[in-house]
């Protein structure tokens, strides 16, 4: 195996490490040639489904998937097309990703046949209390728009060194070459589509308060238009001094040092009140890591699912409800029922999670517990196929085993940005990547950093702002240095030991349900991937009731699951003013070595699949 001594930049104190590629060594030549930059004067052909071989790249913008394919025919593998992509949606997709914010990667090694992931989550800075959301002159939580929309939401952010990781750990290019494609795109500019105008327009009051964030994404003070070109020079010339300085320029450097003094003081607007300072200093980006981890893994109809474990609560709670499901059978013959055990393993793994997860450096989290068989077993025997549970459901201690089976009432969830975005990567030798990265709300903290052209995180609303329940312990409380908890559940599945789907998708926790609903429809309802991708969505989460998209309530599943006690409402918008639930993209390695990649064919305006070369 070939081994590359690399230096972890973003630590404070630098060490050296030794890690294996994740790239056979075949693929271990000269670098490959630069891919172009996909920036063209028209927008990349879209389509949500392409079948074909030599790689493949599903995301929600066409742009950033191209970029990926070019670098995929460049020579590139999976991995570097990751990073490459994920820096073009900085770009095309602003109010959901970008180096403000952070992310997950879950990565298969076609060589070793091993699966790696990493935690580019954001971090609290070291000033940050348990109370620090709690307003002292009434002693109560404050506001949550009022905490999002300043600098106290923003999180030391992962992105950057997630993305040095990955490429040190498993890629072939330097972070030069993966952000050239995405620099040219900032400079030149791309096409505005009617999603990104409505995005622009659910955030622009909020934008108009900081006069970065007005001058940048409301240009001439007005929405962008339709079919115009939107150019973003400044986010050009960022890119570039990270290609020339490395991640050291953000964790030790002058755009570290902007992203500190806008936190603390938040450009406003002339006439706009001011918001709450942030309490992240220089240090914090500089003691910041992006953590190289194993993955959660369970077994489900016999498949390995591979996900990511805390600080995510997307591997175990999307594994608790699997381990859940495999006690009962789903079957098409009976989809009332199968959707009915899915609502119920669903409520049953969030009423879990909402007590147990959350960052693992300072609480203990029972991930194996949660994950275990017995334990899904005795959950299991919650579930009546003629009622409903009711929500909020009491957890159970995966230590006790009498709690397991005991229908308590417990806590109600808390409140999850819906934003994020995922995209997933294949490459010729085999190698596959799930990546979800985000700036959390869509527009995150709605604070540009002045000249740098992205928009800052507001990751730490993600913690609880007092405890869930009195007397109870909340390992989702805030702390200096603390990951909050997250949702994302970028997952890769394997089928005798050989990547089957790799799937994903944004919208806060109901990435979870996405990801599960999604793996159900496919696994056990008989579905292809881009019918399990396409289908209407039901997302419960311990609430009373379960939030369904419209096409969902208007189908005789509804009235038949409301005959069992299942209540539902429409879900509220997220990426746009539709009622949506996640926007997933998707993999499946077919027979005779093909690929489907699979996108959204209408959520947040239809996503972009493409492969290196198109069957047929």
């Amino acid at each position: 195996m070939a081994i590359r001594r690399v230096v972890v930049a973003a630590a404070a104190a630098a060490t050296v490490v030794t890690v294996p590629f994740l790239v056979p060594s075949t693929a271990l030549g000269s670098a490959p040639s630069q891919p172009s930059a996909g920036s063209g004067q028209r927008p990349p052909a879209k389509q949500a489904v392409a079948v074909g071989n030599g790689g493949a790249v599903s995301s929600v913008n066409p742009y950033a998937t191209q970029v990926g394919i070019d670098v995929l025919k460049h020579g590139g593998n999976a991995v570097d097309a990751a990073v490459a992509t994920a820096a073009a949606l900085g770009v095309v997709e602003p109010y959901s990703a970008g180096v403000g914010g952070g992310g997950y990667m879950v990565a298969y090694n076609a060589r070793t046949h091993q699966i790696r992931t990493i935690d580019g989550r954001e971090t609290a800075p070291a000033r940050m209390r348990p109370d620090s959301f709690i307003d002292p002159s009434t002693g109560k939580p404050i506001e949550f728009n009022t905490a999002v929309n300043s600098g106290l939401s923003v999180g030391v952010p992962g992105t950057p060194a997630l993305w040095q990781r990955a490429l040190r750990d498993g890629g072939t290019i330097s972070l030069a070459k993966a952000l050239k494609p995405a620099t040219a795109i900032a400079r030149d500019g791309f096409v505005v589509n009617d999603q990104f105008r409505a995005q622009t327009e659910m955030n622009e009051a909020r934008f108009r308060q900081f006069s970065s964030t007005r001058d940048l994404f409301l240009p001439g003070g007005k929405l962008p238009v339709v079919g115009s070109r939107f150019r973003n020079p400044d986010l050009a010339r960022t890119y570039r001094e990270l290609a020339r300085k490395g991640v050291g320029a953000i964790y030790h450097g002058d755009i570290g040092r902007d992203v500190v003094k806008t936190v603390a003081k938040p450009p406003m607007a002339a006439g706009a009140p001011a918001v709450r300072a942030g309490l992240m200093e220089p240090k914090d980006l500089a003691n910041y890591h992006a953590l190289a981890q194993a993955p959660t893994r369970t077994t489900y109809r016999g498949l390995d699912v591979y996900s990511m474990a805390p600080s995510s609560s997307g591997g175990t709670t999307v594994g608790e409800a699997l381990n859940i499901l495999e006690n009962f059978r789903l079957s098409p013959a009976d989809r009332v029922q199968a959707l009915h055990h899915y609502l119920e393993a669903s409520r049953i793994a969030f009423a879990d999670r909402n007590r147990w997860v959350g960052d693992p450096a300072f609480s203990r989290v029972p991930t194996q517990g949660l994950l275990a068989k017995k334990f899904a077993k005795d959950r299991a025997c919650l579930i009546s196929p003629k009622a409903a549970l009711t929500s909020p459901l009491a957890p159970a201690d995966p230590g006790k085993p009498g709690s397991r089976c005991v229908a308590g009432t417990g806590s109600p969830e808390a409140y999850e940005g819906p934003s994020t975005t995922h995209l997933v990567t294949a490459d010729r030798w085999g190698n596959v990547v799930s990546y979800t990265l985000t700036i959390e709300q869509t527009g995150g903290s709605a604070i540009t950093v002045p000249g740098r052209g992205f928009l800052l995180n507001n990751e730490l609303t993600d913690f609880d702002f007092a405890p869930i329940s009195a007397g109870v312990p909340d390992p989702n409380l805030p702390d200096g240095g603390k990951r909050p908890r997250s949702s994302m559940s970028p997952t890769i599945v394997l089928k005798d030991g050989k990547p089957y789907v790799a799937v994903g998708s944004p919208g806060g926790a109901t990435i979870i349900t996405t990801v599960l609903q999604t793996l159900v429809n496919r696994i056990d309802l008989g579905m292809t991937l881009p019918q399990a991708v396409a289908a209407p969505r039901i997302s419960q989460r311990n609430r009373t009731t379960t939030e369904a998209e419209p096409a969902f309530l208007k189908s005789p599943d509804r009235a038949a699951l409301e005959a069992l006690g299942q209540k539902f409402v429409l879900a509220p918008p997220a990426f746009t003013p539709s009622p949506e639930i996640g926007a997933a993209a998707a993999l499946e390695f077919r027979p005779k070595g093909t690929i489907e990649a699979v996108a959204e064919p209408v959520r947040r305006g239809g996503g972009s699949a493409m492969v290196v070369h198109k069957a047929g």
